[in-house]
């Protein structure tokens, strides 16, 4: 059966925590072969981020899913000049240095690229290559903060709010899987004589505003820049979470003119459609609490499944809002087979989303979890010409 799309493909992460690392993951997932180089002492936060099951970094298991795993120190002569031997036989390189780190380690483009110049460089940081503050640290929720992201998040007479998930680096992560495909669908697209690698400068904040596409507009040609609603949407109505009368909590669209009819009927309240004030999204969105209210009114007064049973007859777009315990028990995504099982030598099968997207008649990869520090070194290094006496040498002299 045909592989996935970047089967082939070799890629060297060498990115700590999260963000550099999805990336990788998400090629991963698509068939390219990664390996995931750490420092010899394992000492990537990600291993200490919850959750952890005794002595089992989940996240870390979840997150490196489908790598190899090595062990190496660039910063020692012995480990830079291995490193050097080894990026010739990789795509690309992704890492997550604050900026000018690599070139202090004598590793910068021009050397890199001496050894392959077809070698694809993604670097991704909090704030890109250039600008006053590239050098500076950067999380995700710095990048949430600064993005105008957070801003936009939590009640309107309340504090600005960030998730409870990393989602700036999630999203750093796409962008930087989008880019490494992309950089490779140029590099191959040439002729062998022709073929080289580029140098990728991912912001991670800059990927965040990426995704608020009308607010810079908004603000040049209405004077307007966009406030927390809590969970009410302002630009098109009525959208917004309501409670059952059984507690639980469902999000609600119907936002079109054809879906807020159909949501009329569903509430038996066909009068709303001569009301002027909800006759169309721009009218509802300038009415928008009196029209909150009696959808919340309307909500309370039934419990999930009887709502649910109004909604779907009419065809209104909502669900209730889902815990991932929630998720885990759905029908559709069971039988969409949702989620898989990596396989774990300790802890057996391990639970995780599967691979997004879908190639229709084509087997997805089987994917192990995260690797332990250096679990792959003998493979990796033995392909290099490196005796098991000379890997003992190096680990001996913690090169390895």
């Amino acid at each position: 059966m045909q592989g996935y799309p970047l089967q082939g493909v070799r890629i060297l992460d060498m990115a700590t925590v999260l963000a550099g690392p999805f990336s990788a993951t998400l090629c991963g997932d698509l068939g390219a072969d990664v390996v995931k180089l750490e420092l010899p002492q394992g000492n990537d936060a990600l291993r200490g981020l919850a959750p952890v099951h005794g002595a089992h970094a989940l996240f870390w298991k979840t997150a490196n899913r489908g790598k190899q795993g090595i062990s190496l120190d660039v910063r020692k002569a012995e480990g830079r000049a291995l490193f050097l031997r080894l990026i010739e036989g990789f795509d690309v390189l992704v890492e997550n240095f604050r900026t000018g780190t690599m070139d202090q380690w004598g590793l910068d483009l021009a050397t890199l690229h001496a050894r392959n110049p077809r070698l694809i460089v993604l670097r991704l940081t909090g704030f890109g290559q250039t600008g006053p503050y590239a050098r500076r640290p950067g999380f995700a929720r710095i990048f949430e903060a600064m993005s105008g992201f957070a801003h936009l998040t939590g009640e309107a007479d309340g504090p600005p709010q960030h998730m409870n998930y990393p989602l700036g680096d999630a999203v750093a992560g796409l962008f930087g899987a989008f880019a490494i495909a992309a950089a490779l669908a140029e590099r191959n697209a040439r002729p062998a004589a022709l073929q080289r690698g580029v140098e990728i400068d991912l912001s991670a904040t800059e990927a965040l505003l990426r995704l608020l596409d009308p607010l810079a507009a908004e603000h040049r040609f209405q004077g307007i820049a966009r406030e927390r609603a809590g969970s009410r949407a302002t630009y098109t109505a009525p959208s917004n979470v309501y409670q059952t009368a059984d507690g639980a909590w469902i999000t609600l669209v119907g936002s079109s003119d054809a879906i807020f009819a159909r949501l009329c009927h569903a509430m038996d309240r066909p009068d709303l459609l001569q009301d002027a004030r909800f006759a169309t999204n721009v009218q509802r969105t300038a009415h928008l609490a009196p029209l909150d209210t009696l959808i919340a009114q309307w909500c309370r007064g039934l419990s999930l499944a009887a709502l649910g049973s109004r909604l779907e007859r009419e065809a209104v777009p909502f669900s209730k809002v889902y815990s991932i315990a929630d998720a885990m028990a759905d029908p559709h995504l069971q039988a969409r087979q949702a989620f898989i099982e990596l396989q774990d030598p300790e802890l057996g099968p391990v639970p995780a989303p599967a691979v997004v997207p879908r190639f229709t008649g084509r087997a997805a990869p089987t994917l192990s979890v995260g690797p332990s520090t250096g679990q792959h070194n003998a493979q990796v290094y033995g392909a290099l010409g490196v005796s098991q006496e000379e890997l003992e040498a190096l680990h001996t002299r913690q090169v390895v």
